[in-house]
């Protein structure tokens, strides 16, 4: 029985909604319809009217990957970890683009789905789940083929460390999520500081370990970007690939506690101020 059924019988007072796990059931499936519609709908416009469709979201970081060891592979006769350059630098720049990618399109989450927020079975929350969700998988997938592609391309044998690597992705998209649910509420209500978020995101390719991990950088550079989340992030996700590596800098309840503050933080001031958010514009 939907809402529209639940009419008060005459001089009685109004049915109220469904209780317990029925209702609780319906409301989850209503959720899910709508993020589902939220992400084929983000997929139709960013992949379905561009020639080539997805082919572009793994040809864009193979081709970042590819010009950076083809550079690297002329001032280096090997790469600091393993044999090969693209393996070494895919590892990490794959995780750092997961984490720029979700913590951007989440952030943009409200005002890309503005026009849609007007009807009453989507809520803010599904816009940023549906948004996240998208971004993950295209970003899971990418990474598995680009990883895999090099790997076999290179004839690599190596023992990888699934528990590390799935550990890796996964608070990599937690900390995009809890970054990008504070990006959310920002990028809404200081318009400038979508501006001052890319700059303040332009370096991380140089001090989050794509160039070089963390046990090559000099003292004082090592103490200083010890604070960088994504750091410990691409020295996690190299430490599953590469069986000799032993890094001893990552520190797991740092990138929750990175992830979890502005999350929490993010989530309670948009449900708090979401109406004036969608409105403001």
């Amino acid at each position: 029985m939907t809402d529209i059924d639940r009419v008060a019988p005459l001089g009685g007072p109004p049915v109220p909604p469904a209780q317990g796990p029925a209702g609780g059931a319906l409301r989850r499936t209503n959720a899910f319809r709508s993020i589902s519609a939220l992400m084929l709908r983000e997929m139709a416009a960013r992949f379905g009217r561009k020639p080539g469709g997805y082919i572009w979201a793994v040809v864009q970081p193979l081709a970042i990957i590819i010009v950076l060891a083809f550079a690297w592979s002329l001032l280096m006769r090997s790469p600091s970890l393993g044999t090969s350059f693209l393996l070494y630098k895919a590892t990490a720049l794959l995780i750092l683009q997961l984490y720029q990618n979700t913590a951007t399109v989440v952030g943009k989450g409200l005002s890309y789905s503005r026009a849609l927020l007007a009807y009453p079975g989507v809520t803010w929350i599904d816009a940023l789940l549906g948004r996240f969700a998208l971004n993950a998988m295209i970003g899971i997938v990418v990474a598995w083929i680009i990883l895999t592609g090099i790997m076999v391309y290179e004839d690599i044998r190596t023992v990888l460390d699934w528990p590390k690597i799935f550990l890796a992705v996964a608070l990599t998209c937690m900390l995009g999520f809890g970054v990008g649910a504070l990006n959310c509420f920002l990028f809404e209500r200081i318009p400038v500081y979508e501006n001052i978020w890319r700059i303040m995101t332009a370096p991380l390719m140089l001090i989050s370990g794509v160039i070089i991990h963390y046990e090559q950088m000099p003292h004082l550079a090592q103490r200083v970007l010890w604070y960088n989340p994504v750091l410990h992030l691409t020295g996690l996700m190299r430490d599953g690939f590469y069986p000799t590596y032993r890094p001893e800098y990552i520190s797991l309840p740092y990138i929750l506690l990175w992830a979890l503050v502005p999350m929490a933080l993010g989530l309670l001031l948009v449900r708090r101020h979401n109406l004036d958010l969608i409105n403001s514009r």
